[in-house]
């Protein structure tokens, strides 16, 4: 059963079981919504968007035409997606570029995620940071512009840069 909450702007159709959309959202005709997600308030979801099943999207996140995000994600909260790399007003590109967040990643509150990169699987990004390069799977990025500083483990467990967790124990990935 979906529960989707009347004070929010849903065109779409195309929305999976078990998936909660709260207040304020606006999600357009064409977004292709998964199974068992959870939308928090005040999210906008444009037409040419997928989202896989099981993903988490916080307050205040905007997902614009060509981004795709599959299962087990996590979009922190006043997460922005870009989709234009040089945007100009009443200009629009033939095609918008295509932004991907792999499945188990997660991204962290106020990151900004420059438009035409993959955010590999279950890789992690720093909150506040601005992802300007594609992310590689299993590690973890933070900053202005974002770098990366350590691994994640598939279970989210933090390595440093000799894939090492805080106790010292050496992980393979």
């Amino acid at each position: 059963m979906k529960r989707l909450h009347q004070l929010s702007d849903i065109q779409s159709e195309n929305i999976g079981d078990g998936t909660s959309v709260w207040q304020f959202c606006v999600i357009l005709p064409g977004a292709r919504i998964g199974r068992n997600c959870n939308i928090c308030a005040n999210v906008l979801i444009e037409n040419d968007v997928e989202i896989g099943d099981n993903v988490t999207v916080k307050s205040g996140v905007q997902i614009w035409d060509g981004v795709r995000i599959e299962d087990n994600v996590f979009i922190g909260p006043n997460v922005t997606f870009t989709n234009d790399i040089a945007p100009r007003s009443k200009r629009y590109p033939e095609k918008f570029c295509t932004t991907t967040v792999r499945k188990g990643a997660s991204i962290g509150a106020n990151s900004t995620i420059v438009a035409g990169h993959e955010i590999g699987e279950y890789a992690m990004v720093g909150a506040g940071s601005v992802v300007t390069d594609d992310i590689p799977a299993n590690t973890l990025w933070y900053g202005n512009p974002a770098r990366m500083h350590g691994y994640v483990t598939d279970e989210g467990v933090i390595l440093d840069m000799d894939r090492k967790d805080k106790e010292g124990k050496t992980h393979e990935i």
